[in-house]
């Protein structure tokens, strides 16, 4: 039943406020990760077995009457749930103990599974509308997680990250009005068969420039960026490690790709474009994140430029590209996901998000220091960490697909991921210990337990990245690989 991806986050998120009033600490943590390991489970077990024969197509009904919406599973909806379930799980468990001092843990994690749902539904979606639906299901949850801290900058980040969300979802209606009256559906496959027999290149060009621009506003790519270094930094940790890891890809890369690969093709100008969106990205928000003093302000400048890395990849349009650009998404969640959450057990012990203000804290934090040592150097690209497999995918799909330029701009963007990512290592953790934190205990335990699931996570993929490029990714990539041969190269621009 795929339906359960989406219906199983919402029954228990409408009942967590409930359950809030007879316990508010044991039954809440419980209820919700016990959900979300649920759904991990689901995801990587029968979620092979279902797709085992191919995509699976649920027709849902109310009533014993068929409805106008459907959600299908094939290798990148599967590979993506994955991703959901398990950086979620890991967030959730962070939770547990990071989430005492806010209070109301009840509300917190319904509206969490409220997101998580939304996301799931937006991978599982098979018409446009839906996509829209699912996507402010998500979107609107994340807001009130941005601002749950009810602090000033936390409101401030919310209400710049609803202006701008807003703004983006309306050039996504934009586009998705312009595609339903050029072909009278909404549905992926009915879309991309009318396109082919009409002769629209011009209109269509439109729609994909207001689908870029709304895509770009939700993934945060350089200029359409705005948003994130302050939104990210604001909300609570494991918010921040979801929105990072996460939600700007669902919403915004995943959706992207879906729609542009198999429904519009990756003509050679829009590979031209996202390409070069991707390159600006990685390059300027490297130079950005190099420049902060917040932790977590650098990790989200350090987002954006990771992003694009997989637009990059994804833009090349070839198999191996594609492998490569979703093989880094997938290791960006796991990394940037990790980097948070110790973001979140530093600040949480030091009171501060100033790296200027730390040193030391290696001495006092040893399992932090390690863990977030595994996260860094994986997004920098270091042997043998899941993150330098991927890029290394992406840097031979340039050079083999004929953009040498692109790969020397994504070598020393790597380079310089790795310069801040020492800096901030040695701000931190190493050095002499500032004697204010000298009382500084390592993280709580399941703080910690989340921590160390993803730094061995980040290790083991890299180590065993061959089988896990051949179980998860390569099933994702030949369904994008499939959708640009069936329709590339019928629009004419």
């Amino acid at each position: 039943m795929i339906i359960l991806f989406v219906v199983l986050p919402l029954i228990v998120a409408g009942i967590l406020p409930l359950v809030g009033k007879v316990s508010r600490r044991v039954l809440p943590d419980l209820l919700a990760n016990a959900t979300l390991l649920g759904l991990l489970v689901y995801a990587a077990v029968a979620g092979r077995a279902l797709i085992a024969g191919g995509p699976v197509l649920q027709q849902l009904s109310w009533l014993g009457e068929a409805v106008n919406l459907r959600l299908a599973l094939d290798g990148f909806s599967l590979f993506m749930l994955l991703a959901i379930a398990l950086v979620g799980l890991a967030a959730s468990l962070f939770s547990i103990d990071y989430m005492e001092h806010y209070g109301a843990k009840a509300n917190y994690y319904a509206l969490y599974l409220v997101m998580i749902a939304g996301m799931n539904g937006l991978v599982l979606a098979t018409d446009l509308f839906s996509v829209y639906v699912f996507l402010e299901v998500a979107a609107i949850a994340s807001y009130a997680l941005v601002a749950y801290g009810l602090s000033h900058d936390g409101l401030e980040a919310a209400f710049k990250y609803l202006m701008l969300s807003v703004v983006g979802s309306a050039f996504i209606v934009a586009a998705i009005a312009v595609v339903f009256g050029m072909t009278g559906s909404l549905d992926f496959a009915a879309a991309a068969a009318g396109l082919q027999e009409l002769n629209a290149g011009p209109v269509l060009a439109i729609a994909s420039a207001f689908f870029l621009l709304g895509f770009g506003l939700k993934a945060a790519l350089v200029p359409f960026h705005a948003w994130l270094p302050d939104a990210h930094p604001s909300a609570p940790a494991p918010i921040s490690a979801v929105l990072s890891g996460l939600l700007i890809k669902v919403s915004g890369v995943y959706a992207m790709t879906r729609i542009f690969l198999n429904i519009f093709g990756l003509t050679p100008a829009l590979s031209t474009v996202l390409m070069g969106l991707g390159a600006i990205s990685m390059v300027i928000a490297a130079f950005l994140a190099l420049g902060q003093k917040d932790m977590k302000r650098m990790l989200a400048y350090s987002s954006i430029s990771q992003v694009g890395y997989v637009v990059l990849g994804i833009g090349i349009g070839t198999p191996l590209g594609i492998a490569g650009g979703l093989f880094h998404l997938f290791n960006h969640a796991l990394a940037k996901g990790l980097l948070f959450l110790t973001s979140g057990s530093v600040q949480q012990a030091t009171g501060t998000r100033n790296l200027d203000e730390m040193g030391g804290l290696a001495k006092r934090m040893p399992v932090t220091a390690a863990t977030n040592l595994v996260g860094a150097l994986s997004i920098a690209g270091v042997p043998p960490l899941n993150g330098f497999w991927s890029k290394l995918l992406i840097i031979v799909a340039l050079v083999q697909a004929g953009h040498p330029v692109f790969a020397v701009i994504a070598v020393l963007t790597s380079v310089l991921t790795l310069w801040y990512y020492l800096l901030m290592q040695r701000k931190a953790f190493f050095g002499k210990l500032n004697e204010k934190w000298a009382a500084v205990k390592e993280a709580p335990f399941w703080m910690t337990v989340a921590t160390v699931l993803l730094a061995l996570l980040c290790v083991g993929i890299g180590i065993l990245f061959s089988t896990t490029v051949s179980t998860w990714i390569q099933p994702a990539a030949d369904v994008l690989a499939d959708g640009i041969h069936a329709v590339t190269g019928s629009w004419g621009f």
